[in-house]
């Protein structure tokens, strides 16, 4: 829970403390166990409480998620220089944010960047609209505009255990052209600033800037994921989330 959530949960505390304590001044011994249980009560209460922002991501981050998106995929990577991450779905119900489904993952093979360039090996920071998907094989379910290719196929002389990567995947909107084929080559703010970085099935280590999650996480997001929720994705290591 974010700072201000901390506050309010202790000032609500305080608060029925301060009146649980007048109760047991005016009704004596006899309510103290009732009393006492209000109190725990309460405090279970305030430390369950869903968030009313997205876990881990800071005021920065925070800002630049659209008002409008109830639907959010938080990457949190390990570290700068980590490959490891953890991928969480949250859902935006009223005011409040629910995580639905979390995964371990993989980012960049070098970490991550807030500047990326072409072939870096690392993935960039930031908060990315999700608008298109497509893969290898046939659409499972998605609510994304869905694009099936052979073309999306990883090329045979990669590793073997590469060649399912892009069976699925969704593009991250990152130097792209939204409403495209995740596998469009166009790159708007130009070549140096790379492209075509997408959530695609997991091999087991890092990425070239990619996120990967297992092949059920893909089937999930595919199939979860609404356009009309205006679904984003935050990303990055945990320190840079955070500020």
């Amino acid at each position: 829970m974010h700072s201000g959530g901390v506050r309010r949960a202790v000032t609500a505390t305080a608060v029925l403390a301060s009146f649980l304590t007048a109760l047991s001044a005016c009704g004596g011994a006899g309510n103290g166990g009732a009393g006492q249980a209000a109190g725990r009560a309460a405090r279970t209460q305030a430390a369950t409480a869903a968030p009313t922002r997205v876990p881990g991501v800071g005021d920065r981050l925070q800002r630049r998620i659209p008002s409008a998106s109830r639907q959010v995929v938080a990457v949190y990577g390990d570290g700068k220089d980590s490959a490891d991450s953890t991928v969480v779905l949250y859902t935006k119900h009223g005011s409040t944010w629910q995580r639905e489904r979390g995964w371990t993952g993989h980012n960049g093979k070098k970490g991550w960047t807030t500047d990326h360039r072409e072939d870096d090996d690392r993935s960039p920071v930031g908060v990315f609209t999700l608008s298109d998907a497509g893969g290898v094989l046939p659409d499972p379910g998605s609510r994304l505009p869905y694009t099936r290719s052979a073309g999306f196929a990883a090329p045979r002389w990669w590793a073997e255990s590469h060649w399912h990567d892009f069976d699925y995947v969704i593009a991250i909107d990152y130097n792209r052209v939204k409403g495209t084929p995740p596998n469009d080559q166009t790159r708007p703010e130009g070549e140096e600033k790379g492209g075509g970085i997408w959530l695609h099935m997991d091999h087991g280590s890092g990425t070239s800037a990619c996120v990967s999650v297992p092949e059920r996480a893909m089937r999930y997001l595919l199939r979860t994921l609404d356009p009309r929720q205006r679904p984003v994705v935050v990303m990055g290591d945990r320190a840079d989330l955070a500020a």
